[in-house]
């Protein structure tokens, strides 16, 4: 082998070094800036998690503090209701015990007037001293254990006599004008007559007189004023609201 030859395969020998020396170090490179790169990645991995943790935190907050406050409001919602309901029903109680009352129409004594399944409407604001011609509610006991409606037709003073021959009805001398009857008062019960009312009494007769248990009968006898439940200023009927007063004059 030539000088030539020894000095060239010599130099391509340290070229070769040379070379694998820097392929070495660009290794060594590539994987200083690989294990930088993961160890960027394992930080902003981390990081994400975080943040994710934390978006997850203040979702399940929000999340439980909608329900909290859905929660509240429902319970608000239900004590308004409620403490409204409650209110309703004691201004009910209050105005259906001291102010007004409703009471049903039973039997067949006030007809023409009022028939059974009919309903009255009572005022207790009003004076409850009876006059000629009220149409009142009384819980008096009587011989049927239950409340009548009837008319009043004579109050304390007041002399009352009644024809049974021909239907006339008397009040202090005066024959009553009595559109409202449905037949004439011939039919006579066990109460002596004429009479006058003792005070705070009040004499009462249905409009269907000859199908009526009233005054004339001791059965009901003399009604006192303060059994009488209220005036039936008007009733509720199948035709409608009837205007019960009669009028004046």
């Amino acid at each position: 082998m030539s000088l030539f030859k020894k000095k060239s395969l010599a130099e391509d020998l340290a070229q070769v070094e040379e070379t694998y020396s820097e392929a070495a170090q660009a290794i060594e490179v590539l994987e200083d800036a690989a294990v930088d790169g993961e160890l960027n990645l394992d930080a902003e991995l981390e990081k994400i998690e975080t943040e994710a943790e934390a978006d997850t935190k203040v979702a399940a907050d929000t999340e439980a503090f909608v329900e909290k406050t859905s929660r509240r409001k429902a319970l608000e919602f239900t004590y308004e209701f409620v403490s409204v309901l409650m209110v309703a029903a004691v201004m009910t109680a209050i105005l259906f015990t001291f102010l007004y009352r409703f009471s049903g129409v039973v039997g067949e004594s006030m007809e023409p007037t009022l028939h059974s399944g009919d309903w009255v409407f009572l005022s207790q604001m009003e004076d409850t001293d009876p006059r000629y011609g009220d149409v009142v509610v009384i819980s008096q006991e009587n011989a049927y254990h239950e409340n009548i409606i009837k008319r009043v037709i004579a109050t304390e003073g007041q002399i009352i006599d009644i024809n049974y021959d021909n239907g006339d009805v008397i009040v202090n001398g005066q024959i009553l004008d009595e559109p409202y009857i449905n037949n004439e008062t011939i039919n006579s019960y066990d109460m002596s007559l004429p009479l006058m009312v003792p005070e705070g009494h009040c004499f009462v007769m249905g409009d269907n007189r000859q199908n009526s248990i009233d005054s004339r009968s001791t059965a009901i006898g003399l009604i006192d004023n303060d059994y009488i439940l209220g005036i039936a200023k008007r009733a509720s009927t199948p035709n409608g609201i009837v205007d019960l007063e009669l009028p004046e004059g």
